[in-house]
């Protein structure tokens, strides 16, 4: 049996099993035991459909859904229920780890994306500085003096400033994000031109000989900042590539279900976010050394290294290998 002929087999029953897992899911009123012993023999078949696809499909779409359907179903039937300060631990700390692993290529080709526009505007400046008024929008082009350099700072408010840069980030993040829907093209160009913007600035600055000083008040926040920027972005090029690439599922289901691990992911970069805000907010303009807001820098990546690392054990030692990549 090849992979269309198992679909249409048995996608009338993989429905009906979602269908049984959301209700059960549920309020329990109205359960009858007919219900139950239909999800038990749904689930028991979705387990041999997953048996079977992972021994001659294990790379289609189709094993993935299955992989997804069949745990879910598991953990109705075997998992304890937890409260919600639990599951939003778990998922900070574990699930939304897995699914950065599970997607890294995305937000591999986003930092691309992303280090391509500031490369290519970085040498375009330093060609001739004048690119800048073309390269950059007249608020950032005509704003910026590198002479000037954290003048002012001291008539911040930065509970203010944090805020603002908190949400704009976001909305930065979910535009990202969104951007899938567009098969992805919005992503690429959001990522780019964020790239242009700081390679041109970089450029800039290289001009003026005060490259140090501008990199010590980009860093301390951008380390965290441009990372949730790039999972993100992998989140909106994921759910675009799917869309483009949809394999034996339609356009529509893949939507769907790509569209939730998106989602998660995006969900996951809210606490990067607001961490990056408070830093840009309070560290990045206060009076200390270039030296100490560097040091800050070295901080923000030992944490997201240490982050990643143990959510990662903590990941693969709550799924089981099979279950992996679902």
């Amino acid at each position: 049996m090849d992979v269309k002929q198992l679909i249409k087999k048995h996608r009338e029953e993989w429905k009906q099993l979602e269908q049984l897992i959301t209700e059960l899911s549920g309020r329990k009123k109205g359960i009858t035991g007919e219900k139950i012993d239909s999800f038990h023999r749904l689930y028991q078949k979705a387990s041999q459909n997953l048996s079977y696809c992972q021994t001659h499909f294990p790379t289609d779409d189709v094993t993935g859904y299955l992989n997804g359907l069949v745990s879910k179903a598991h953990n109705l039937l075997y998992k304890d229920q937890i409260s919600s300060g639990k599951q939003i631990r778990h998922f900070f700390s574990t699930k939304f780890i897995g699914l950065l692993l599970e997607q890294w290529r995305f937000v591999f080709i986003a930092f691309v994306l992303f280090t391509v526009g500031a490369a290519g505007s970085f040498v375009a400046v330093v060609n001739d500085p004048l690119h800048i008024y073309t390269l950059l929008p007249d608020n950032i082009s005509h704003a910026v003096d590198p002479d000037r350099l954290g003048e002012g700072h001291e008539t911040i408010d930065s509970a203010v400033m944090s805020t603002e840069i908190m949400t704009n980030n976001i909305q930065v993040a979910f535009l990202a994000f969104a951007g899938g829907i567009t098969f992805g093209l919005l992503t690429v160009y959001l990522l780019v031109y964020n790239g242009v913007i700081v390679g041109a600035l970089a450029a800039l600055f290289w001009h003026s000989g005060k490259t140090y000083d501008f990199w010590a008040y980009i860093v301390p926040h951008g380390m965290i900042e441009l990372t949730a920027i790039f999972i993100a972005g992998g989140s909106g090029l994921l759910m675009g590539y799917k869309l483009f690439v949809p394999g034996n599922l339609s356009r529509g289901y893949q939507l769907k279900r790509q569209a939730k691990r998106s989602v998660q992911l995006l969900l996951g970069t809210i606490p990067l976010f607001v961490i990056a805000g408070i830093i840009e907010g309070y560290i990045t303009p206060a009076s200390i050394s270039l030296e100490a807001k560097y040091a800050v820098a070295i901080l923000t990546v030992f944490a997201l290294l240490l982050y990643t690392i143990v959510g990662g054990l903590r990941f693969f030692r709550a799924t089981p290998k099979e279950h992996f990549g679902s």
